[in-house]
């Protein structure tokens, strides 16, 4: 297990190569360091700019060397979200580093958790939020998918279905609460009264009894969720959907 000043360090370190190097334009710090929720298992989250006659591909390959060379990196994967490249690293300490680079023109904050170290940094327009009805159509369509993988004896399939129709109404409520919709970011500051109901909802073998269960559980806390979200959409939903678990 890696230390928290552990932690700063390496965050130090790779701030400061990236700095000495040219290609380089802007370096901050995001995620829960900015934001006020660093405990000893968080992880470390940089984004870099990256000047236009630099090609980024190479920048990802010096920035992978330093990680492995320097920080014990076991391994690495990207994540693509629009034109930025998050290269996520495991070290051998366990300790997760996310580096995220992007050509100088799209480096800006795209989160409140930002915060600029050197270099610059542009405005960029703030993300968007979820639609609600979105987030509705999509746990109907695992809702369906439950009711067909039931059908077809297909019990593990079931039971990561109605995890998703049950996740997506959570994310309903997070929207609905103001609080992150990502990666269960803010799920334990939702009121219990919006998350009791799911408890239900939670799986606890394949049986077909059980799986049956949670799913009328996840149906009911859905059809819940869609009254708070568009009482005349909920009502021609809830006919359909109540048949979906019998």
């Amino acid at each position: 297990m890696f230390t928290a000043q552990e932690r700063d360090s390496l965050r130090a370190g790779v701030l400061a190569a990236a700095q000495q190097d040219a290609r380089i334009t802007g370096g901050a710090i995001t995620g829960s360091a900015v934001g006020g929720t660093e405990d000893p298992w968080s992880d470390v989250d940089l984004a870099f700019g990256v000047s236009p006659d630099a090609p980024i591909a190479a920048v990802l390959a010096d920035f992978t060397a330093l990680m492995y060379r320097d920080h014990g990196a076991v391994h690495h994967f990207d994540v693509l979200a629009g034109t930025w490249v998050y290269r996520v690293f495991l070290l051998a300490s366990t300790l997760q580093v996310d580096l995220a680079f992007v050509q100088a023109p799209d480096f800006g904050a795209r989160a409140p958790t930002f915060r600029l170290v050197f270099g610059d940094a542009n405005q960029l327009p703030s993300p968007s939020r979820p639609v609600a009805t979105d987030l509705l159509g999509l746990a109907w369509v695992y809702a369906l998918h439950v009711r067909s993988a039931l059908a077809r004896g297909r019990r593990w399939q079931a039971e990561y279905m109605i995890g998703e129709v049950r996740e997506h109404v959570l994310k309903l409520a997070c929207l609905r609460h103001g609080v992150p919709i990502d990666e269960g970011r803010g799920l334990d500051r939702l009121p219990e009264d919006a998350t009791r109901p799911l408890e239900a909802a939670l799986v606890s073998s394949l049986d077909k009894d059980d799986l049956l269960r949670a799913f009328r559980a996840a149906i009911e806390a859905l059809i819940a969720e869609a009254r708070l979200v568009d009482a005349g959409l909920a009502e021609r939903l809830e006919p359909t959907l109540r048949k979906l678990a019998r």
